[in-house]
């Protein structure tokens, strides 16, 4: 339904009022649904009933059942959460993986029931994989045509902004950059004592409290955000009190500093809507699980290199004077110093204990031994020791030295970031180096690059993770 209105400026703002995004989403369950019962009763259709047509009832009430196991694991994955709508395909890739957890579930249940004999295999393959085609061609085709209509703003709910001051003006700002989709912005409301332009990002203001609910009681808005002041509690009191009696969507936009923070949602403590910043990562019973995997594969990777440790520091002693263990001072985990041990590789009389010159290809200062030992990464080996001992991790952030530069810089006056690689143990090995941002670090970008690959790691830390970066290390 168009709608139009009339601003205090005489400029007319027309809006169509959106579809639900819920109903969208229940259509499409439905969809799923009706589609897998109806594949399923076709192929009984036309294979099994030609055959076996006494056996019908039995098909009927087993389609019924696995209909029902499917949509509620469809919905257990998430998949008609609120933002389905709007992901490209609909999902069907996790579609297709519910449809399969589904149907193994239906035939462990059939053969703990020991059932299964009865059923035709040729049926329930059938049924599976034109279930799965059909399911895939339908998303796809529903996902274009969703798309085309968000393209048209068919999605959009009319959007109100109360205030016109420079939170308001943030928050339209932010809404016109992401998310444009779902919110159409109609124009903003005064009600708070900060001067007002006439317009605001291309949107005009459309008058005061007394306007804004004669649209709302005109079924012209969907949703009003208040951008105010925090510390203006009175104003926000009332501005709530008014709107609270009104059949919309009632928002009360973060402050201006909840905008730095646009990645964070509200959690409730003591009853009270807190912004978490960042959580300590690796904790609770991962960080047991952690310490677990560090010390086993620790023990089980130094048994397995025992031979490599003592042919390696054979030759380091025999090839070159001074120690075989070369030990330096690098950050650790909450930016405590640690002391690392590694083969020694260069001359010891021209070692860099606090490596103010990083060590380049073809440096004078490393050994030929040396050379060896750093381009295979056995020169790390004893690094193994630092994980048995707890200051480190197999996988994690690689330690650096405490002079290590960049294009001439100290690492954290290269990226602001770069201490928050310390909040987990560093590692052997990590998520950067399997990229390929390992060696030498000539340029700023090379340290940048590897502080992004440390923090992606950091936050997406999993077991599975680990023992992928480990795989990765070995090839």
């Amino acid at each position: 339904m168009s709608v139009e209105t009339a601003t205090s400026e005489g400029v007319a703002v027309v809006a169509s009022k959106p579809y639900s995004v819920a109903l969208i989403n229940d259509l499409l369950q439905i969809f799923d649904v009706a589609l897998i019962f109806l594949l399923g009763l076709t192929v009984h259709f036309f294979y099994v009933y030609p055959q076996m047509p006494h056996t019908s009832s039995q098909y009927l009430v087993t389609l019924l059942i696995a209909t029902i196991i499917a949509g509620l694991i469809f919905n257990w994955l998430g998949l008609y959460s609120s933002d389905v709508v709007f992901t490209k395909g609909l999902r069907a890739g996790r579609m297709l993986s519910a449809l399969a957890v589904s149907f193994a579930l239906f035939l462990a249940i059939a053969f703990a029931l020991k059932v299964s004999d009865f059923y035709s295999r040729v049926w329930l393959t059938s049924w599976f994989l034109s279930s799965a085609a059909a399911l895939t061609i339908g998303r796809f085709c529903l996902g274009y045509q969703i798309e085309q209509l968000a393209r048209r703003g068919r999605f959009a709910n009319r959007t109100i902004i109360v205030g016109t001051g420079p939170q308001a003006d943030k928050l339209a700002l932010h809404l016109s950059e992401y998310d444009s989709i779902r919110s159409r912005i109609l124009g903003f409301i005064e009600a708070e004592s900060v001067p007002a332009d006439k317009k605001h990002y291309d949107h005009h203001i459309l008058g005061g409290l007394d306007d804004l609910i004669g649209m709302i009681r005109n079924d012209k808005v969907d949703q009003v955000f208040i951008a105010l002041p925090w510390n203006e509690v009175e104003c926000l009191r009332e501005v709530s009190h008014r709107l609270a009696m009104t059949p919309v969507a009632i928002r009360l936009a973060p402050d201006l500093a909840g905008f730095e923070f646009p990645d964070r949602s509200y959690a409730e403590v003591a009853g009270l809507p807190m912004l978490p910043l960042f959580d300590r990562p690796i904790s609770g019973w991962s960080q047991y699980v952690k310490v677990i995997e560090d010390r086993v594969l620790a023990a089980l990777f130094l048994l397995l290199f025992s031979a490599v440790l003592l042919v390696a520091a054979v030759v380091v002693r025999l090839t070159s004077k001074g120690p075989v263990l070369f030990k330096q001072k690098r950050y650790g985990f909450n930016d405590q110093l640690i002391e690392i041990w590694k083969f020694r590789t260069m001359y010891h009389d021209l070692a860099d204990q606090s490596a103010d010159t990083l060590v380049t290809i073809n440096d004078d200062r490393v050994t030929p031994v040396g050379r060896f030992l750093r381009r295979s990464s056995i020169d790390e080996l004893p690094q193994l020791f630092n994980v048995l001992r707890g200051d480190m991790s197999i996988v994690g952030p690689r330690p650096h030295a405490v002079s290590a530069k960049a294009g001439g810089q100290l690492y954290y006056e290269v990226v602001d970031k770069y201490a928050a690689r310390h909040k987990v143990k560093p590692g052997i090995t990590g998520w950067a180096q399997v990229n390929g941002w390992r060696g030498e670090t000539s340029t700023t970008e090379d340290i940048q690059k590897r502080v992004e690959h440390d923090l992606y790691y950091i936050d997406n830390w999993s077991i599975w993770f680990d023992l992928l970066i480990i795989a990765k290390t070995v090839m």
